[in-house]
């Protein structure tokens, strides 16, 4: 660690004379995107959720005699407890919490004094975490055909129970999305806070907000069970390692240098220096 520090003594001083501003925002992240890189990376992202969202448009829906002909006992007994729900209620609900986590998780990072100096480099990554679900779930929904819990309810209304929408139970997109969200603003926070006592309040409400709206999308007869649970840990897992991919090496990982010199016995060598902070 003393090594590191005068690494970073080292280098900081050549900027000793810009605006104290600007060396806080430039010292602040602890993250390092860079364009030419992490932008063709969100374009390919959003290549590929254009081309789930085609896959979904192509899928059929249930005809009146199949769905006549669907069996509760056919369910995995691990998800059948769900077949049959629906209520519209619920729905609206998940939908909600659904589209205000979306506007709260970057809402909140904009109002946090060690964010907002990095702002853009932040928006960016949630821009490419949001579309890592998207991509994951807009390709499996588009190739896996896997009936709503509605489909088995009487109560549905038959347009509901036979359009291509009524496929699409596999895996929660809601729940994941919602998921990516705020582990997202958890993580981040995280990383830019690290001595605020407000951390696990923060991940606290990460981890809830996506699993109330995985518990309306279950009584709305959306989404079984395990379409949430794995719904819920691939957003999470989105939001949580979108950044932590970018984290600075010196803050975390291994760095490599090129590095050369004499001996004692007066031959030179070369090569690379891996290092890691402990």
């Amino acid at each position: 660690m003393k090594h590191l520090s005068t690494l970073t003594l080292a280098v900081g001083l050549p900027a000793a004379g810009a605006p104290a501003a600007t060396q806080a925002q430039q010292a602040s992240s602890p993250y390092r995107t860079r364009f030419a890189v992490d932008g063709p990376i969100t374009l390919g992202l959003a290549g590929t959720n254009v081309l789930g969202l085609y896959l979904i448009q192509q899928k059929t829906g249930l005809t009146d005699a199949e769905v006549a002909n669907l069996r509760v006992e056919d369910v995995p007994k691990f998800d059948r407890f769900v077949a049959g729900n629906y209520d519209e209620n619920s729905r609206t609900r998940s939908d909600y919490l659904f589209y205000g986590s979306l506007a709260a998780a970057p809402a909140f990072l904009a109002l946090n004094p060690a964010t907002r100096g990095r702002y853009g480099q932040v928006v960016g990554l949630y821009v490419q975490s949001v579309a890592v679900t998207g991509a994951l779930f807009t390709i499996t929904a588009g190739t896996v055909y896997r009936y709503r819990p509605l489909t088995y309810s009487n109560e549905a209304s038959s347009a509901q129970r036979t359009r291509k929408n009524a496929t699409n139970s596999f895996f929660a997109g809601h729940t994941a999305t919602t998921a990516t969200a705020t582990f997202f603003a958890a993580k981040v926070f995280h990383d830019f806070n690290p001595d605020s006592r407000a951390r696990p309040y923060v991940w606290g409400a990460a981890a809830l907000i996506p699993a109330a709206v995985g518990y309306y999308r279950l009584d709305a007869g959306k989404h079984f069970l395990s379409d949430n649970l794995l719904g819920y840990t691939i957003g999470a897992a989105a939001g949580i390692l979108v950044p932590q991919l970018h984290k600075t090496a010196g803050r975390n990982g291994f760095s490599v240098s090129p590095m050369q010199g004499i001996n004692a016995n007066g031959y030179s060598y070369g090569g690379f220096a891996f290092t890691k902070p402990l």
